[in-house]
């Protein structure tokens, strides 16, 4: 394969990352104006979602063995004229139902980014580390546009309007990269532009088993974190950020643009240390962390959502490196869907979580405490991982290369 259409390949399954999570995180925001336009509670709204939280995660697996064994490239168009398309429908939506199910859609299609786009990115990146932190930073611009876009438009135009634009701009995308497909700018490639030592069975078996339980933990304190913090600011913050969805929204969006930066961070750090200590230690500081979120209000709780998110998304390429270092080359988008189905499927457990610790209680104290322990649990399993020379070795390889570039 050629280094342009490499290029062009990595280039794309950035924008995918972005788009992924842009498009599945309008609702948050969106919601406090539907609360007021329809007259519905938030916590009888909020479970809208339920079902799109399920599908982006779900649908990982189905889309992973596609991609692994028809078409990544493929795969990848299907993705963005599918999320795109079915965005736009959501905006047209005129009742709960239709709103649901146009989500349902979205999240379905958004399914196949994680598995696929990931792992097209590493079979075409030279240097892991870098290109996933630069794909960490931009999925969090998108995490952090969704709010912002969301509320702008809300507020300027109509909620309908904050899905029907994204959406549009995440359908012509799609077919600027079909264009391309065509033309032989962009192919297929079967094997890593640069391969990992294999390893050894032990070692494959244990990261299976320990990374499953920890990227459970990352999808749930991923999500509880970024589905509950437009309300909690909201609620807690009001008097700093307004009563409009706007305010809250930039606060939202600046928080996960500072965080997007440290994942870049995070590559740099997994390019050149063991991938389990930085996983670690990344879970073990989000305890006491969390356990600040449930009383903080003001000004502090936005500082504790935002070291909250800054820890999550530093953790995310060395959790990437693991996997993929612990996967066969032939299966990596299928493993990447398994990843997606546990850290995003399950983690949508987290929407009745939050819409019934809201109902029960009228606020988010015992959502937070809960956080905590999930993060305790996790940095307890990552003590179980592969790791110490067997990380650094297989990267010293890739070192070399890179040197000598």
């Amino acid at each position: 394969m050629s280094s342009r259409s490499a290029g062009v390949s990595l280039a794309f399954s950035q924008v995918g990352h972005g788009f992924s999570h842009l498009l599945t995180l309008l609702f948050p925001t969106i919601v406090l104006a539907l609360e007021r336009e329809w007259g519905l509670s938030y916590d009888h709204l909020l479970p809208l979602a339920l079902a799109a939280s399920i599908l982006f995660g779900l649908g990982a697996l189905p889309a992973g063995w596609l991609g692994d064994r028809w078409s990544a490239a493929g795969m990848m168009v299907i993705f963005f004229l599918g999320t795109g398309v079915s965005t736009v429908l959501t905006g047209f939506a005129r009742t709960p139902l239709e709103l649901a199910l146009g989500m349902a859609a979205t999240g379905l299609f958004a399914s196949i980014y994680h598995p696929v786009g990931i792992a097209w990115l590493v079979r075409n990146a030279r240097n892991r580390g870098k290109a996933l932190g630069l794909n960490g930073v931009v999925g969090s611009i998108g995490v952090a546009a969704a709010p912002l876009v969301a509320g702008v438009l809300t507020d300027t135009i109509s909620w309908r309007a904050a899905f029907i634009i994204p959406g549009v701009a995440c359908t012509v995308t799609g077919l600027a990269m079909l264009a391309l497909m065509r033309r032989g700018s962009m192919m297929d490639t079967a094997s890593d532009l640069k391969p990992d030592p294999k390893a050894s069975r032990d070692d494959v078996i244990r990261a299976f088993i320990v990374l499953s339980l920890t990227m459970i933990a990352s999808g749930l304190l991923y999500q509880c974190l970024s589905l509950a913090m437009p309300k909690v600011f909201a609620e807690r913050a009001g008097e700093l950020l307004g009563t409009g969805a706007a305010g809250v929204g930039l606060a939202v969006s600046m928080i996960y643009l500072v965080s997007g930066a440290c994942t870049y961070v995070g590559g740099y750090l997994a390019d050149r240390y063991p991938n389990k200590v930085i996983y670690l230690v990344t879970f073990l500081l989000q305890v006491p962390v969390c356990m600040l979120a449930a009383v903080a209000a003001g000004l502090p709780v936005i500082a504790v959502a935002a070291t909250l998110a800054i820890l999550q998304t530093l953790n995310l390429p060395s959790e990437s490196m693991l996997l993929a270092r612990y996967t066969p080359e032939r299966w990596r988008a299928t493993a990447f869907g398994a990843k997606f189905v546990l850290s995003i499927g399950v983690s949508a457990a987290s929407v009745p979580l939050i819409a019934w610790i809201y109902g029960a209680t009228g606020g988010f104290v015992w959502l937070y405490y809960a956080m905590a322990a999930m993060a305790g649990i996790a940095a307890l399993a990552c003590l179980s991982l592969p790791g110490g020379r067997d990380a650094v070795t297989a990267r010293a390889p890739e070192k070399a290369v890179a040197a000598a570039d």
